[in-house]
């Protein structure tokens, strides 16, 4: 497998998807190019996508909502497939939300909306995986969804500045798709769906992925 990095970023535009396939050890940049969007972040094995990232098996394995600087979300079967490495943003992410897709929309009386769910089913066909089964809870990288003592959940207006930016590093060879959420019925986009971009960074010195295709 060729590795994809990419001189110049990969712009998501407002309310699309696009997928990255990323060597062990390459780095994904996620950068908010306008401030206040969040993005729907989904990771699939590459040489098979029934395993995938799993939002229930991280939360169990880092015993938070979202894990710390340095901790990785798992797959489905236990195993690493990015770590959460470096954040330039206020930190604040999801992985309680599940994807918006069309029943969401429909029932805002807006049945032909885009959707996070549509728009990875429409990348991993451009892949050739054209049925997904399911979709898998994403990690919302920018989403604020506070919880209260109470258990309540409060939806705020991401916090993000113009050029924040979060890194994951790949632990397996993996597929990541982004998407840039089309959710305009609640405030999560702040006045609405703007960019995102992508950038793909070779390891770290003391890392190599020679043994990893």
């Amino acid at each position: 497998m060729t590795a994809l990095s990419y001189p110049e970023p990969v712009t998501i535009p407002a309310r699309q998807a696009r997928s990255v396939t990323l060597r062990t050890g390459e780095r994904l940049q996620i950068t908010d190019v306008a401030g206040g969007q969040v993005g729907d972040v989904f990771a699939y094995n590459v040489d098979d996508i029934t395993e995938h990232h799993s939002a229930s098996h991280t939360r169990t394995q880092v015993s938070r909502l979202f894990p710390e600087l340095g901790e990785s979300f798992v797959t489905n079967r236990r195993r690493p497939i990015l770590t959460y490495l470096a954040d330039t943003s206020p930190g604040r992410h999801d992985m309680l939300i599940a994807a918006c897709d069309p029943e969401r929309y429909a029932a805002y009386g807006d049945p032909n909306h885009a959707s996070c769910a549509d728009n990875l089913r429409q990348a991993m066909a451009d892949l050739g995986h054209p049925a997904l089964p399911f979709i898998p809870q994403p990690i919302n990288v920018f989403m604020r969804i506070p919880v209260a003592a109470d258990g309540e959940l409060s939806w705020l207006e991401a916090a993000t500045a113009p050029g924040d930016s979060i890194i994951f590093r790949a632990e397996m060879a993996c597929i990541v798709v982004v998407s840039s959420c089309p959710q305009d019925h609640n405030v999560i986009n702040g006045a609405g769906p703007t960019p995102l971009a992508l950038t793909i960074l070779p390891p770290t010195t003391e890392e190599n992925t020679d043994d990893h295709r």
